[in-house]
């Protein structure tokens, strides 16, 4: 499929790209712990070094994630968090910032029960830039991948050790944006695959794709980070943020002081290390 607009995502690959160095796209649940501290986390990512944000959409039942990020969807939905105030932190959060590109990454069954279309509009008018639906194989692309295209949001397929070149063109059909590898089987804050079988993985995906690809899970420190980033286009964190998140809660579940700059801290550390790829 030959996609007609550009995103921020595709503007923050091409940067990338012209720097001669991978990126740092970091994962958080929207509304982890609370709306007032997720917020403050997210307005300081772009500084502390991350150049893509994925936000994730809080639901109850996340099939695709490991017990950190399962916790972390948890406390969102106890402090309130809902898909329409994910979209209405999406909306404040480009009041500060225009460029940095957000993608929502989650579950289809808040977004059905949404309503597909009205989610696309909304998402669009808020600043969103790019979907990640874990549930939505490409078979489903008419569910809400096409009408995300229709929309201008690109739309980002994941791929696997498991995902062989047979497989790979169907995946790819309606990607847009830029690819996930997953470069472990399993869920999400598992261990990490090693770096050799990573560049295999991403030399076998180029041969199929034009776009960026970017390889999460099991990226927990900026070596890894940096590593990784050497031999694809991005390196993507999620647990290991969501895992000093829980480590700076009282024992009522709340925020402690240090908490986001803990965060903060640690991303800048990652970013640092993104840093020193070269391309």
């Amino acid at each position: 499929m030959s996609i007609t607009f550009q995103t921020r995502l595709d503007r923050r690959f091409s940067a990338l790209k012209a720097e001669g160095r991978g990126g740092l796209v970091t994962f958080l649940t929207a509304g982890d712990p609370d709306g007032d501290t997720a917020f403050e986390i997210l307005k300081g990512l772009p500084a502390a070094g991350a150049d893509v944000i994925e936000l994730g959409m809080p639901f109850s039942d996340p099939m695709a994630d490991g017990p950190a990020i399962q916790a972390s969807s948890g406390r969102a939905l106890k402090s309130g968090m809902t898909l329409t105030k994910t979209l209405a932190q999406v909306q404040k959060f480009r009041q500060l910032d225009d460029d940095t590109p957000i993608v929502l990454m989650g579950y289809f069954n808040p977004i059905y029960h949404y309503g597909v279309d009205r989610f696309v509009s909304d998402a669009k008018a808020a600043g969103v830039d790019g979907l990640i639906v874990v549930d939505l194989p490409p078979e489903e692309a008419r569910e809400l991948c096409l009408p995300a295209l229709d929309g201008e949001i690109n739309f980002i397929f994941l791929t696997a050790p498991t995902t062989d070149n047979q497989r790979l063109p169907t995946v790819l059909e309606h990607a847009s944006g830029f690819v996930y590898y997953v470069s472990i089987t399993g869920v999400t804050g598992a261990a990490s695959a090693r770096v050799d079988d990573v560049q295999s993985a991403v030399d076998r995906i180029r041969r199929h794709t034009r776009l960026p690809i970017a390889v999460g899970f099991g990226i927990t420190t900026a070596d890894a980070a940096r590593d990784v980033a050497n031999v694809a286009d991005a390196a993507v964190v999620g647990s290991a943020l969501i895992k000093i998140i829980s480590d700076h809660l009282d024992v009522n579940g709340k925020a402690l002081p240090t908490l986001v700059g803990k965060v903060l801290e640690f991303v800048q550390q990652l970013g640092d290390g993104v840093r020193q790829s070269k391309r």
